[in-house]
């Protein structure tokens, strides 16, 4: 690579990451569905037509501000989990690293979880992102069938159709009331995080660490979770 392209590359990295900080800096001011490429170009003195080089419209921008968020929750929840033992301290360690994460980037959180942005469709390359976290929590109920075990959650007969649909897509090796719960989870997770953040759980929760830290026990025993020897 050339001296002169490097620093072009170097240019274009350092012009991109200052057109998602004014972004995001917008996000938290107006609201997702008032993001404007030209207040970011004017915010940062750039004329428009540099600026669609860059990002050629208002969805492009907010898709990779949508992909970063993602990115950044996923980590998040992966690096906690590598700092647990076992498979239910894991499960609670994701969960808290979600809530934790939420708490710090609100109007990240509320891009990706909150109400849909009027006129954005999310395209599928927001996909692997989104997953992350959703797989983290397979994996870690895929390594307790696997390992400790599972305690098998009931099923109503007449949902099993359905979970071995949801199944044979997501974890054809984990049973299908399994994989059922872990759906259930996963909203039920989101729901958790979005009560507290958007408000809903004012004059309802006080002490909101100690009332999540059970609700995510719960939900790991729904999977069929086990703690281990205290």
């Amino acid at each position: 690579m050339s001296t002169a392209h490097g620093a072009r590359a170097r240019a274009r990295i350092e012009v991109t990451a200052a057109i998602k900080d004014e972004a995001r800096r917008q996000l938290a001011a107006e609201g997702a569905a008032r993001l404007s490429l030209r207040a970011v170009a004017r915010e940062l003195g750039m004329v428009s037509s540099a600026l669609y080089r860059y990002f050629p419209s208002r969805d492009d921008l907010l898709t990779a501000l949508i992909i970063d968020a993602y990115d950044s929750l996923g980590e998040s929840a992966e690096a906690a989990a590598e700092s647990a033992a076992g498979p239910f301290e894991h499960w609670i360690a994701v969960c808290q690293a979600v809530r934790r994460w939420a708490l710090d980037h609100p109007h990240e959180y509320a891009l990706i979880y909150g109400s849909p942005v009027p006129g954005y469709t999310a395209p599928e390359v927001t996909v692997p992102a989104a997953a992350r976290v959703g797989l983290l929590l397979i994996g870690i109920t895929r390594d307790a069938h696997h390992g400790p075990g599972l305690a098998r959650p009931s099923m109503p007969a007449d949902l099993r159709p359905e979970a071995e649909r949801m199944a044979a897509d997501l974890a054809p090796d984990l049973p299908p009331e399994v994989v059922t719960a872990l759906v259930a989870a996963w909203a039920q997770l989101y729901g958790l995080v979005g009560f507290e953040l958007f408000g809903q759980f004012y004059r309802v929760v006080e002490d909101r660490e100690t009332f999540f830290r059970h609700a995510a026990e719960q939900l790991a025993r729904g999977v069929g979770l086990v703690p281990g020897p205290a």
